[in-house]
């Protein structure tokens, strides 16, 4: 599944009908982007310059002419010219009614089932785009956001600064590759993102005709098809891979929820780096379960607890291997009472090693949390909570060991793919975030797409403080506690980005003893479950806001304050007590959001006077309910009659109310209420953000570098969006995790610290110290950088055997029945050809084969069907199949010996010419007549044509007797397969559920055992480096050998087992339970 680029940059008139020329044509994008820059600069003055709106916005960020003539200056240029067309357009589309304007999606399809393309159509669509969202969302698309669109539909990835409208951005892109029918998917990275953008964007596609779809966990299978078949479905990327892994493990077509056979056809990846590279280098994995160790685990875990570091065991932080000493292995064995760690009959090894690591690398509220008696892992680089994930080869068990929980059953892997691959599989591909420019080279290399910088709409004023640096975590701590204090006193507010959970609640503890009030905001559930209320707050006046990386992404900071955020929480206060006296549970509603310290909002007499009689009504609403409202219902009530609010609008919902016939309108009167609240915070936020912005707006302060720069620019992002002031500081201490987790030399930054001032608590902003630093965080990104390139490397060679299986899956699955038959003829010959070729040599004579052989195992293939045993009795057959056919087989060649076939080789060799559709050798059995009517003759001289052209087989002398040797055995086997399977009493459509039932068990049983194999042997072959061997060779070579006795050995059990069926169908039962074992 892999996805290359000279772009001919054509001029465009600037007319309203003109069309526009693709940037980056399919298949062909990296090179387009390389090869852009024109050979002559034409004369630019700096009149034109600032006449120029990107020109000018890209000049007056960078400050500089280098970058105004750099490359991206320049594609961003060509995208002008789509920008006046689509504007050329506007007064003409703003005139027509909303009728007319939903039509135009039928005129698109119309133009493009005529046979233009979406670059004919491309600068009306955005234009029909951007006048729907002025009517339904109250949004019109800036010029710079037509080319955020345009950069997607090219299939390169858009990076938009934080604030400037990506959401907005992926309607135009989604909407025209939406007019091709194919489908087109938005891809977030959780489930409230993808829930929030689907409802808030799909306005837009609904006003304009087309279908929006929703995938969200939980879903049933049904739903999910019906999602996937819309227009434009919105999902998160680990929905979209399970659902792809659990197509290809489905046992028939009613089980398919994608666009089978192309369930891919665009996607547009919100937050591409989070998506692509931070979860790069955890596979998707859907794994059944084995409990046969599961109590190694407790005890490993307590001999890992008496092992001691440097004495037993040595620690390698980087890698997150541990390597036992001598004597660590000596003192183990003791402990056990065996004799050998790594005994195969005995093994302890593999539980002591990731004992040893759970105890050194797997820390609480780090790595992981503990909840409701389970460990939930952290996601590192989101900080949040992933509950549907578990670490494999047996790292979670020894995590619950450790922590005395209740050890889950060891997975076994049944499918697997890594985010790469499964992008891949997508002809074109497009992706947005707010930070990729620092991975470009990588996104080129490994998916062939350029990253463009969009500019701002307004220029970024953001201010980036030095980075402080401290000799010790301590001095680091107690600066930012006082920055932090200092702010709040300005009313300046502060968002505080942490790289865990234990530091995140470290300085909250430090700012409660100097009485600070704050919201904090990490992965537990408390806490995350108000994320987006926490997060919307954080730009009110005297805001302090601690947060490990959830902040990072989703939703805006805006400073003064989110008023419809405010608004819901007004309405929650006042409604939620009159509705319901269920205490809200903590661990699913979270904690409340703290407003100590922040301004009371000021709500006047309409709003209060309304939110009274909607408290009344709950009230009598509650009164008249037998029984009581539980907590959730009452929540989701008060938020479906908000989102009904925007919907309906204020003077539908007076009208409403004044008209109601129903006693208690309950729904109405809090819309009616929110809407009214919603005007007074609006007021109150707006006033409030102006002071904010002339204290200086929002303080994000960062307390550690990241494993990569992008990371830190995403925290920097939160401030200064939207052309709004702010600023950014990190603080960072030698002694922090990244520094010793990757061994970095930093005795060098302690002594110059030390030269400077005998205080190690005091904060150092020296270039040098802050450039040697930069250095480091470099060099770890080129580690990670190396794992991933190794890991999709590695995951290239199994893509394409996956690749495979799976079309192969599906050609099983969506065959008729003639096309199955003629699988399973193709895997008989197959077997046949491999029976034969493994003990014939076309360059020499008959006489040296071992033909004694080749009758064996083909006697020996159809096991009670075909080996003439005589134990075998008539009351284990089904009396629907004819016994006779059977024995009749088994007779047949029970007196055939190798001289017999001998002496028949030698009589047709020289044969001139020879029948092909009835075929027999002289003196050997003759098959029975199976290939009656004209598809199973046609079939017979097909697969004949089909030996003849086989080049694997070496040529020589005797090619020919080899070809009609594999013929006769070939049409043998068929043949009386066929008899066997007429000569029951079973219809067609009973036969072939069968044939397609045994094919697929077969292929998925081989292909989860060869995934097992791949995975120990992409960990086997890193040893082979000692050996100066190249380990990914190695794993190819091998991998190569692996996948091809699988489709052997698959062919293999798939012929047994259908010979196996027909010849005791009732016996045969135990083939359909072979998925348990």
């Amino acid at each position: 599944m892999a996805v290359v680029a000279a772009a001919s940059h054509s001029t465009l008139p600037l007319s309203a009908t003109t069309t526009t020329p693709r940037l980056l044509p399919s298949g062909s994008r990296s090179a387009q982007i390389s090869s852009a820059r024109p050979k002559r600069l034409p004369p630019l003055s700096c009149a034109a310059a600032a006449a120029t709106p990107v020109a000018a916005t890209a000049a007056g960020k960078a400050g500089s002419w280098r970058e105004l003539f750099s490359l991206n200056a320049w594609v961003v240029g060509d995208y002008r010219r789509l920008v006046d067309a689509v504007g050329a357009l506007e007064p003409r589309l703003r005139g027509l009614p909303d009728e007319r304007l939903r039509a135009k999606t039928e005129e698109f399809r119309a133009r493009l089932a005529r046979g233009e393309t979406l670059a004919d159509v491309q600068a009306e669509a955005f234009s029909v785009v951007r006048e729907a969202a002025r009517r339904t969302l109250g949004m019109r698309h800036f010029d710079v956001q037509i080319i955020g669109g345009a950069v997607l539909h090219d299939g390169c990835i858009a990076e938009m600064k934080t604030g400037e409208g990506k959401t907005l951005v992926s309607t135009l892109a989604a909407y025209l590759n939406a007019l091709t029918g194919e489908g087109v998917h938005v891809v977030t990275v959780n489930d409230y993102l993808a829930q929030r953008d689907a409802e808030w964007m799909g306005r837009v596609h609904h006003f304009l005709g087309l279908s929006v779809g929703l995938i969200q966990a939980g879903m049933r299978s049904d739903e999910r098809r019906a999602n996937y078949m819309c227009d434009i479905t919105y999902t998160n990327n680990s929905e979209l891979g399970f659902d792809y892994l659990r197509d290809n493990l489905s046992r028939n077509k009613e089980q398919l929820v994608m666009r089978w056979p192309t369930p891919f056809h665009f996607a547009i990846v919100d937050e591409v780096d989070s998506v692509l590279i931070d979860e790069g280098r955890n596979p998707l994995l859907i794994s059944g379960e084995d409990n046969r160790d599961a109590a190694r685990y407790p005890v490993a875990a307590k001999v890992a607890d008496l092992l001691m570091e440097r004495v037993h065991y040595t620690v390698e932080l980087k890698s997150n291997n541990v390597d036992l000493t001598e004597d660590g292995v000596t003192y183990a064995e003791m402990i056990l009472g065996t004799n050998d760690l790594w005994d195969e009959n005995d093994p302890w090894a593999r539980f002591v090693m990731n004992a040893l690591k759970a105890k050194e690398f797997y820390r609480r509220d780090v790595q992981y949390i503990v909840r409701n008696g389970k460990a939930l892992i952290i996601n590192e680089l989101t900080g949040r909570v992933e509950p549907k994930r578990r670490w494999s080869d047996g790292i979670h068990q020894a995590v619950e060991a450790k922590e005395g929980l209740k050890i889950q059953a060891d997975s076994v892997i049944v499918a697997q793919i890594t985010y790469q691959s499964l992008f891949k599989l997508y002809p074109k591909l497009s992706g947005m975030t707010g930070t990729a420019k620092t991975e470009e080279k990588e996104f080129l290399k490994m998916f062939k797409m350029p990253v463009i910088e969009v500019p701002t709409n307004l220029p970024n004023i953001r201010v980036d403080l030095p980075i402080q640096a401290f000799a010790t975590a301590r001095g680091k701590w107690q600066y930012v506690r006082a920055e932090v204090e200092s702010m709040f006193h300005l009313g300046r507010p502060v968002l505080v980005g942490t790289t865990s959970v234990e530091s995140s609640e470290y300085l909250s503890d430090l700012l409660k003893a100097r009485n600070i009030p704050h919201n904090v905001l990490n992965a537990r559930p408390k806490y995350a479950a108000r994320e987006a209320e926490i997060v919307a707050q954080a730009g009110r006046k005297h805001s302090i806001t601690i947060s490990t990386n959830m902040a990072g992404r989703g939703t805006d900071i805006i400073l003064g304050g989110n008023p419809k955020m405010l608004a819901k929480e007004i309405i929650e206060d006042n409604v939620l007590p009159f509705l319901t006296h269920e205490p809200p549970d903590v661990e699913t509603i979270g904690e409340s959001t703290s407003h100590k310290g922040l301004s009371k909002i000021k709500l006047g007499p309409s709003s209060l006077g309304l939110l009274a009689k909607a408290a009344i009504i709950a009230k009598y609403v509650h009164k008249s309910e037998r029984n009581e409202w539980p907590f959730q219902k009452a929540r989701s009530t008060i938020t479906e009659s908000i989102e009904m609010s925007h919907t309906i609008g204020m003077e539908k919902l007076q009208e409403r109310l004044t008209e109601e016939s129903e006693m208690y309108p309950l729904c109405d009167a809090i819309g009616l209420a929110y809407l009214t609240v919603l005007q007074d915070c609006e007021i109150h936020c707006s006033a409030e953000g102006a002071e904010v912005k002339a204290l200086g707006g929002l303080h994000v302060i960062g307390t550690s570098l990241h494993e990569s720069r992008r990371i830190d620019n995403q925290l920097r992002g939160r401030a200064g969006r939207q052309g709004d002031p702010g600023s950014t500081r990190f603080m960072v201490s030698l002694q922090d995790e990244m520094f010793q987790k990757f061994n970095l030399d930093t005795e060098w930054a302690v002594r110059l610290i030390s030269r400077i001032t005998n205080d190690e608590d005091i904060a150092i902003e020296s270039n040098a110290v802050v450039k040697q630093l930069l250095g480091l965080q470099i060099n770890a990104e080129k580690y990670y950088f190396g794992i991933r390139k190794s890991l999709v490397e590695f995951d290239e060679v199994l893509e394409v055997q996956r690749k495979h299986v799976y079309n192969l899956r599906q050609v099983i699955l969506s065959c008729d029945s003639e096309s199955c038959s003629e699988q399973i003829f193709q895997y008989m010959q197959a077997v046949v050809n491999e029976i034969v070729l493994g003990n014939v040599d076309a360059q020499k004579p008959p006489d040296t084969w071992k033909l004694e052989n080749l009758l064996d195992e083909f006697v020996s293939l159809g096991g009670k069907m075909l080996n003439g045993n005589r134990q075998i009795i008539p009351s284990l057959y089904s009396s629907s199949v004819d016994i006779l056919t059977l024995r009749c087989f088994a007779e047949s060649f029970k007196e055939i010996q190798e001289e017999d076939l001998l002496s028949s080789l030698e009589q047709i060799h020289g044969c001139g010419s020879m029948r092909v559709d009835n075929f027999t050798l002289p003196n050997m059995p003759e098959s029975p007549n199976s290939f009656r009517g004209i598809r199973k003759k046609t079939s017979s001289i097909m697969r004949w044509f089909a030996i003849c052209d086989d080049d694997t087989l070496k040529k020589g002398r005797y090619t020919n007797i080899v070809n009609m040797l594999r013929k006769y055995f070939g049409d043998f086997l068929i043949s009386t397969y066929l008899d066997a399977v007429q000569e029951s009493r079973y219809d067609d459509t009973y036969i072939r559920g069968i044939e397609r039932e045994i094919l697929l068990k077969t292929l998925d049983t081989l292909w989860k055992d060869h995934l097992v194999n791949m995975n120990k042997l992409s960990s086997a072959v890193n040893v082979r480096s000692f050996g100066h061997r190249n380990p990914l060779e190695e794993y190819k070579i091998d991998g190569c050998r692996f996948f091809i006795s699988m489709l052997s050995g698959t062919r293999r059990l798939t012929v047994e087992s259908l010979l196996h069926y027909w010849s005791s169908p009732m016996e045969s039962e135990e083939i359909f339970n072979m998925e348990d074992q």
